[in-house]
């Protein structure tokens, strides 16, 4: 595999992750650690990917109105009345949530509903995004 094609492929993997599909980008980055490719490129691509995937549920979280029933919705009703609870009584500060399994989507969906500034939304993000990446990379790096 090209080393682009590699970079691309975690990047993709990572948007696609934060978004509404259910796939998981820490394997993938575990598997190109072990494989040799540098560390600080693939925790960077896969930050990135992440957090702009995690951008794509803010936005549509500012257009809820016109998407909650669809099908394709990254967060059920309930999952999304959950974390819009979540998100009214810790603000902000749920972000730092935002990694985790089953709830950090819908998190990043209600900062969108409920009008988080970008600037504070990805900061926010990109610190949890960022942090779980270099966690995952210390435990790929010190098992291989």
């Amino acid at each position: 595999m090209s080393d682009l094609a590699a970079y691309a492929g975690l990047f993709t993997v990572a948007l696609a992750a934060a978004t509404i599909l259910p796939m998981q980008s820490e394997a993938a980055l575990a598997g190109l650690l072990v494989a040799g490719y540098s560390p600080w490129l693939l925790i960077t691509v896969a930050s990135l990917g992440n957090v702009l995937g995690s951008v794509v549920n803010w936005l549509i979280g500012r257009g809820i109105e016109r998407f909650r029933n669809q099908r394709w919705f990254p967060a059920s009703g309930a999952g999304l009345e959950r974390a819009q609870r979540w998100y009214h009584r810790y603000g902000k500060w749920s972000l730092l949530l935002s990694w985790l399994p089953i709830i950090g989507d819908p998190l990043t969906v209600a900062a969108g509903v409920m009008k988080e500034p970008l600037t504070h939304f990805v900061l926010l993000v990109a610190i949890a995004k960022i942090t779980r990446y270099l966690a995952v990379a210390g435990v790929a790096l010190n098992w291989a």
